[in-house]
Order: structure tokens, then C-alpha cells, then sequence
């Protein structure tokens, strides 16, 4: 039996010493396709820092020229100045202020001074240093743009709604979904913004806005007119309920009955419900202040959050700034000289 088992022994460590030459030439050409990307990643590297180096004062003295020039450029060039004011509209006043803004901008870029400085009651030379105004959504919590989802989300139909993602709805949603908006004005006046305000107040009110603000106070001075008279009922019926009672207090007899657990003191009583009354009360009395705090909280067609700032602050982005920009102009520039260069050389000297 030794002598049958031998050969099989062999074999198998025959087939284990393939596996492992495999695994090994695996492993082999593994590390020999990292190296040749590392070789590659290094090549390209030093291809590319090679012409900088080469090249190093010449890239020096373009990008100081630029950077001169554009400092220079930033020194003389006007100030644009911004500032802004937060709004919240009322009785859906928000359409009429978006129009206003974008009517705004349409008599800057026609230069109708003459229209805009009525409207602020300015003099023209101050109107014309205006450059633009712009209206966006004011800041909102995460919170609040889920309600503003789960509303829309329930305003369509659910096969559409399963289609619809947050993010989706937060790319995609109008202007109007928000109940804050950002009014941001650019000029190169920078203490004209307060001057604006009064202007900018008069952009909210509409005929629309005026109807539905008054049918709002027409619909509360009906509820609270239903709920005085339901809270005249509720008294009456209290007076009956206490007359009832001060009734049975002094005619209601009392019977004494013998049960198994001892003597029992039985008194006929009617039914009253003022434990009811009292609550509904209470509820009519919350509804009648829940009213009158609507109409004290929405009582005009905007509140001003935040004003405008007295002086307004410079609103340059760094792609703005000469400085920044002509720096890095100079330098593409001076790779695409080169890359041209070395095609051109390339073209000369290539044979089929």
C-alpha cells in the first residue's frame, strides 16, 4: 500500500510547485506594470518641469511684468462697491419685486437715468454710477428646503413624485419657492445703497397684492365675527349649566342605600358637560388670538430684514483682479509658445 501512495504524493507536489510558478510569474508581471506606470507618471513629471526649469528666468521676468501691470492696472481701474438688503413679501408680492428688479436693469442697460432717478428720487449723476441689482433666494435652513420638498411632493401626482429627487428639486426649483430674498445692488458709488431703500420699498405693492391683502382682512373679520357669536353661545349655555345645578343643589334629594360594602350616600344629578364648554372656550379664544396675530405680523407687503450697509464693500472676485489674472495669462502663454514651437520642430523634421 506504501508502494501505491508514493506516486501520488509526487504528483501532488508537482502540481503545488506550478501553482507556485504561477503565482511567482503573476507577481512578476504585476510589479512590472506598477513599475512601468510609475516610469510613465515620472517621465511625464520631468517632461513637463524639464522646459520650466530651462526656461526659469524667462518665466520669472514675464510673470513680474504681469503682475506689475495688472497691480498697476487695479490701482487705476474704478471700484465696483455692492451691498445688500434681505426682504421677506407678503400676499405674494415677490412676483411683482422680481419684475421691478429685472424692469430696473432693463432702464440701466437703456440708460433711462431720467426713469430711475424719479423712482429713487435721486439726481442723475448719482443714478448712473448704479452698474446693475440682482435678486436671489435669501439663506435658508436644510429644514426648510425639505418642507418646501414634501409641499411640492404632495402638489403633483405620485408617479411623478417617485422620480423626483431632493437634489433634483433644489437644482431645478423657481426663484418664488423661497420666502426670503436677497436684494444686491453694484455701483461705483459707495454710499448710495441707503438712498435706494425707500425706492426699492415702493417695488412690492401691486393691485393684486393691494386685493389680496384686503380679502385676507375680510376673511378674519368674518371668522372672528363666528367665533364671538359661537363664544356668546358657549356663555349662555355655562349660565344654563350653573342655573341647573344651583337648582339641583337645593331641591335634589338624597337616598341612603345598603349595599354589601357599607352605607352609600345616592344623589339624582343631571348630566352637564361644562368640563366641554370650558375647552371649547379655550379653543374659540386661541383661534380669535391666532387672528389677530396674523393680521398684526401681516399687516404691509414686505418686512426688512436686514437694510443696506452705509458704505457699501468692493465686490471683485480674484478673477477680477488684474493682478492675479495677467500673471497666469503670461504663463500660458508662454506654454502655448512652446508646445507651438516643438509641433513646428516636430513637423519640420518628421519623414514618413
Amino acid at each position: 500500500m506504501n508502494d501505491n501512495k508514493q506516486p501520488l504524493n509526487t504528483n501532488d507536489e508537482v502540481d503545488l510547485g506550478q501553482l507556485f510558478k504561477m503565482i511567482g510569474k503573476a507577481f512578476d508581471r504585476l510589479i512590472k506594470f506598477v513599475y512601468s506606470i510609475l516610469k510613465s507618471l515620472f517621465s511625464l513629471v520631468i517632461f513637463t518641469i524639464k522646459p520650466i526649469i530651462v526656461n526659469f528666468k524667462i518665466i520669472v521676468i514675464t510673470i513680474l511684468i504681469a503682475g506689475i501691470l495688472g497691480y498697476a492696472l487695479d490701482k487705476f481701474k474704478p471700484k465696483l462697491y455692492s451691498s445688500s438688503m434681505l426682504v421677506k413679501p407678503y400676499f405674494d408680492s415677490k412676483y411683482q419685486l422680481v419684475n421691478t428688479i429685472d424692469y430696473y436693469n432693463a432702464l440701466i442697460e437703456n440708460e433711462e437715468y431720467g426713469i430711475l432717478s424719479n423712482v429713487f428720487n435721486l439726481q442723475e449723476d448719482e443714478v448712473e454710477q448704479i452698474s446693475s441689482f440682482e435678486i436671489s433666494p435669501g439663506p435658508e435652513t436644510e429644514n426648510e428646503r425639505l418642507i418646501q420638498y414634501e409641499n411640492f411632493l404632495k402638489s403633483i401626482d405620485s408617479t411623478r413624485a417617485v422620480k423626483i429627487t431632493f437634489e433634483d428639486f433644489i437644482e431645478n426649483r423657481s426663484i418664488y419657492a423661497g420666502d426670503l430674498f436677497e436684494i444686491k445692488v453694484y455701483s461705483s458709488k459707495k454710499d448710495i445703497f441707503p438712498k435706494l431703500e425707500e425706492g426699492l420699498n415702493g417695488s412690492f405693492t401691486n393691485k393684486y397684492s393691494e386685493k389680496k391683502m384686503k380679502k385676507r382682512d375680510s376673511l378674519i373679520t368674518i371668522q372672528k365675527q363666528n367665533i364671538m357669536q359661537q363664544l356668546e353661545e358657549v356663555a349662555s349655555l355655562q349660565d344654563v349649566y350653573i342655573k341647573v345645578l344651583e337648582e339641583e343643589s337645593r331641591t335634589a334629594p338624597t337616598e341612603i342605600t345598603i349595599g354589601g360594602e357599607g352605607l352609600t350616600l345616592n344623589k339624582d344629578k343631571t348630566q352637564t358637560r361644562e368640563f366641554e364648554l370650558l375647552n371649547t372656550e379655550i379653543r374659540l379664544r386661541n383661534e380669535l388670538k391666532e387672528l389677530d396675530k396674523q393680521k398684526v405680523e401681516e399687516d404691509v407687503f414686505f418686512d426688512v430684514i436686514s437694510s443696506f450697509q452705509q458704505v457699501g464693500k468692493i465686490d471683485l472676485e480674484w478673477y477680477q483682479r488684474y493682478k492675479v489674472v495677467l500673471p497666469a495669462l503670461g504663463f500660458v502663454l508662454l506654454c502655448i509658445i512652446y508646445l507651438t514651437r516643438k509641433l513646428v520642430r516636430f513637423v519640420v523634421q518628421y519623414e514618413a
